[in-house]
C-alpha cells in the first residue's frame, strides 16, 4: 500500500479513448467504501462523458472567458485540460442544515472517497487529476447549476480521468514525516 501511495500521480494528459463503463463503475464502487461519519455516505457523483462532457466544455469556456477576458492564452491552455479529457466525474458532498461540523465531516469523507477513486484508477491503468480551481469550477456556481446539484450539495472535486498519455515520473520528493510530526 505504501508503494501505491508513493507512486500515485496527478495525470493531466490522456489518450483519446473512452473509459469503459465497467471501469467507471469500479471507480464509483471504490469511493463508497471510504470512511464517513455516522455512515451518512455524503457523496454524490455526476459522470460526464460524451455529450454531457461537450456541454461542460462550453460551461467551462464561458466561465474562463468571463474570468480572464484579457488572457486568451490562459483560457486556451485551461480548456485543453477539459477538451482532451475523456471522462469527468464531479463529486459533491451533502450539506447538513444547522450542523456546520457534520457538513465539514461530510467534506472530509468525500475527500477520502476521491482518494479511494484515485488509487483504484491507477490499479485499473487509468490516470486522474483532482481539480478544484479554474476549470474544476468547484468555487463557482456555474458547474453546480450545470450538473443540477441541489442546494444541499457542495462541490468538492472535478475529477479528470482517462488513459495516461504521459509517462509516470519518478517518486516526487516529499518532506520527511519527521519534519512535520510532533510527538507528545
Amino acid at each position: 500500500m505504501l508503494e501505491a501511495l508513493k507512486n500515485r500521480r496527478a495525470i493531466r494528459q490522456f489518450e483519446p479513448r473512452e473509459v469503459e463503463q465497467n471501469k467507471i463503475e469500479t471507480l464509483l464502487e471504490a469511493a463508497t467504501y471510504a470512511p464517513n461519519d455516522r455512515m451518512r455516505e455524503p457523496w454524490h457523483f455526476y459522470v460526464l462523458k460524451g455529450d454531457s462532457l461537450k456541454r461542460y466544455e462550453q460551461v467551462a469556456l464561458d466561465y474562463l472567458q468571463k474570468r480572464f477576458p484579457t488572457k486568451p492564452h490562459l483560457v486556451e491552455s485551461s480548456m485543453n485540460a477539459i477538451t482532451k479529457t475523456p471522462l469527468v466525474i464531479v463529486v459533491t458532498s451533502a450539506i447538513v442544515d444547522g450542523d456546520e461540523g457534520a457538513t465539514k465531516d461530510n467534506a472530509f469523507a468525500v475527500s477520502s472517497a476521491i482518494m479511494s477513486m484515485w488509487l483504484m484508477a491507477e490499479q485499473l491503468g487509468l490516470g486522474m487529476v483532482w481539480r478544484t480551481r479554474g476549470v474544476g469550477l468547484v468555487h463557482d456556481t456555474a458547474l453546480h447549476d450545470f450538473i443540477g446539484a441541489s442546494d444541499q450539495e457542495q462541490l468538492v472535486g472535478t475529477l479528470c480521468i482517462g488513459y495516461p498519455a504521459e509517462e509516470m515520473s519518478s517518486v516526487k520528493k516529499r518532506t520527511p514525516f519527521a519534519e512535520k510530526t510532533t510527538w507528545l
